[in-house]
């Protein structure tokens, strides 16, 4: 049985890629610090990524080695867990010479809609990660796991996942008061003038229509959860995705005024626009994923959204 060592098992995206490895019949050990996982094959096992001895334990005899491990803007913890932790995984990889290293990166790494996008964003796009911790760790995390490919042969995969979506999360970021005055950069709206804040202090609901210093509704890009482990799936164990990053997210951009008028007339809600003026429209480039990994990814945001709206809907009745 082949064996696969995952740090930070616990998020949403962990779980679900420990359950595409039992599907496909791997051990697993998971190293968790606060909360443990379980399956059939999960050995769960407590401890911290800073810890090199502890990493070099659970990376002992593995044949795969997955990074999932983050903290967000968090100036106390972010550099321990993201860079110190990455290299302690890095340095046990090349030592125990794993079949392959999978880092989960962020298009936070390419600045996304924080600078001028004038062409669509592929892997050969500059590094330029955008204020804050996270997207300072996003791109050093890269860099640290391309460079042990080079100056090491460790056998390195990078899958650069937009935002992640799952369940009832789009509604969220689609909703005013959720959004207003957010505690990370850039999945927010920014300050909002008095007549929008009128409404959030009187707790009335509006469905956000962000436009950019022109009043042009922005576009971005997103990912529904589903489509990331695809793309896991596609890279594991391939040959051809050793040494390569890949731009992972939805088959394509949407418009924030298009989104918007759709979940308006699905949920009933008014819509109020919202300029940005610090935000820019951006698209992510999948070719080298859809190529080189077969990825097609299934959920665009008109699917994200009904899916999302069915996820909330049970959720209530539950």
């Amino acid at each position: 049985m082949s064996i696969a060592a995952i740090f930070g098992a616990s998020g949403k995206l962990g779980r679900a890629v420990i359950a595409s490895l039992e599907a496909r019949g791997y051990g697993i050990r998971a190293l968790v610090h606060r909360t443990p996982v379980t399956g059939r094959n999960v050995v769960s096992i407590t401890g911290s990524i800073v810890d090199a001895e502890a990493v070099a334990k659970l990376v002992r005899g593995a044949d795969i080695v997955v990074q999932l491990a983050t903290a967000k803007e968090d100036a106390a913890t972010f550099f321990d867990v993201s860079l110190r932790g990455t290299f302690n995984l890095l340095e046990a990889c090349r030592r125990e010479k794993v079949r392959q290293f999978i880092l989960f990166g962020g298009d936070a790494a390419l600045g996304i809609w924080f600078y001028p996008q004038p062409i669509p964003l592929d892997e050969n796009h500059p590094r330029a990660a955008y204020p804050g911790y996270y997207a300072f760790s996003k791109v050093m995390e890269e860099v640290m796991a391309e460079q042990y490919g080079i100056q090491y042969g460790v056998p390195i995969t990078v899958l650069r996942s937009s935002w992640v979506f799952t369940g009832s999360d789009l509604l969220k970021h689609f909703s005013l008061l959720h959004n207003v005055r957010p505690a990370e950069p850039g999945h927010g709206f920014g300050e909002v003038g008095d007549d929008v804040m009128r409404l959030v202090v009187a707790k009335q609901e509006r469905i956000p229509v962000l436009l950019n210093a022109q009043g042009v509704p922005l576009r971005r890009h997103i990912v529904h959860l589903d489509d990331v482990v695809q793309a896991f799936n596609r890279a594991l164990d391939n040959p051809s995705a050793l040494g390569q990053t890949f731009n992972i997210a939805g088959p394509s951009a949407f418009d924030y005024r298009v989104a918007a008028d759709y979940l308006s007339r699905r949920l009933s809600i008014p819509t109020v626009d919202l300029r940005c003026p610090d935000y820019h429209s951006f698209e992510i480039n999948l070719t080298r994923a859809r190529t080189v990994l077969g990825y097609a990814p299934e959920n665009d945001f008109f699917r994200m959204a009904d899916r999302a709206i069915a996820s909330s809907h049970e959720q209530s009745e539950g």
